[in-house]
């Protein structure tokens, strides 16, 4: 076979391989934007069109989104109490493990001392139990000490089931980090603690953008123990108050749409607002600095 003809199979192979990746991507975006596209379909439509098999509503509306904003709705009553309750136990379990995590990532990569190995390896030992176990222990722990019906006990389970997995994440992230930079300044006399926010610090910070939009997200989207261990309407997370729609036989499924996609705008405008930052701390570590 001459050189030519081999050249030319060569080429129609790779073009047909790359053909069969575009149509393979081209069913999984549409298999993965569907659902979000029925929500806005049917958020867009009114109580009488509700059922109707359209890929576009005859007369859409905006009406639902005004209903949920001005809580005009028994189901949307407590929206934007509950939407605060969303944001502050996400911001405040975020904050949490990222000081508890970043201090402990700094004592299990920077400092040696003894039985290191044993808490670094026990740190993803923990997610040998699923969470969703321990929700009855949970419950009895809070009752105990008074937690239950308070955002503080959301935000502890969520700092609970979050913090081995940063811990080991920063760890990580800093054994990347030269340990150099740290003799330099110890030479230089800066204390331990000196070293960690002159030092350390200032480069772990894409992982840690990285690491606290994780945790963000994860308790952002938490329905189990936000149901457990909250009973009062207006303390609920937006999760919690979304499944109440499913208690109905005659739900307004599209308030319940309208609602869904403003509770997803937060988790969106913060991925955009750190992508550079959160894709850098996702691969940074897999490379020395």
């Amino acid at each position: 076979m001459s050189q030519p003809v081999r050249r030319r199979g060569t080429n129609i192979r790779k073009l047909l391989f790359h053909a069969a990746m575009v149509l393979v991507g081209m069913v999984v975006l549409v298999w993965t934007l569907f659902p979000i596209y029925h929500m806005v379909l049917v958020s867009l439509k009114d109580w009488d069109s509700l059922f109707e098999p359209t890929l576009w509503p005859e007369n859409p509306t905006l009406e639902n989104y005004r209903i949920v904003l001005n809580q005009q709705h028994f189901f949307v009553r407590h929206f934007w109490a509950q939407l605060g309750n969303s944001i502050r136990v996400a911001v405040v379990a975020m904050v949490v493990v990222l000081a508890i995590s970043l201090l402990a990532s700094f004592a299990l990569s920077r400092l040696r001392f003894r039985g290191q190995a044993a808490v670094s390896g026990m740190a993803l030992f923990t997610y040998i139990i699923p969470y969703s176990f321990l929700s009855i222990p949970f419950y009895r722990i809070m009752a105990n000490y008074g937690l239950l019906n308070t955002h503080a006990a959301l935000t502890i389970a969520m700092a609970t089931f979050t913090v081995p997995y940063a811990m080991w994440v920063l760890s990580d992230y800093s054994n990347s980090i030269p340990m150099e930079l740290d003799e330099a300044a110890s030479i230089d006399g800066a204390s331990r603690m000196k070293i960690f926010t002159t030092v350390y610090l200032p480069l772990m910070m894409p992982a840690l953008v990285a690491v606290g939009t994780y945790v963000f997200l994860f308790s952002w989207n938490e329905y189990l123990y936000a149901f457990l261990m909250l009973s009062d309407e207006r303390a609920f997370t937006l999760p919690v108050s979304m499944g109440f729609f499913l208690n109905t036989d005659d739900s307004p499924w599209h308030l319940m749409m309208a609602q869904a996609i403003l509770y997803s705008i937060p988790p969106v405008i913060l991925y955009y607002l750190f992508k550079r930052f959160l894709i850098s701390g996702l691969v940074s570590g897999a490379v020395k600095h």
